[in-house]
């Protein structure tokens, strides 16, 4: 991957899609990777649900996006399942 852009966010399509409006908000732009549509594209499914969408920043972005990201996952509420130990 080259190094003109970086990974900022592995996870749900769901929360993605969100989190990808939330940098656009704070003037990032971002790629999407969507792995399990591609797959599913290509006639196969490959990974799952909960780690499919891939949000790259241009370098230069990275930091200011971890740091608006981390503000997000530290206030963002936990889902029913994100401490289900059964």
């Amino acid at each position: 991957m080259s190094e003109e852009i970086k990974l900022v966010y592995t996870g749900s399509r769901a929360e993605g899609l969100w989190v990808q409006e939330i940098l656009k908000e704070n003037g990032i732009g971002s790629i999407l990777k969507d792995t399990l549509s591609s797959s599913v594209q290509g006639g196969w499914a490959d990974g799952s649900p909960e780690d499919a969408l891939l949000i790259y920043v241009e370098s230069f972005n990275y930091k200011k996006a971890k740091s608006v990201l981390d503000e997000y996952f530290k206030k963002r509420k936990p889902l029913k399942n994100d401490n289900d130990n059964s």
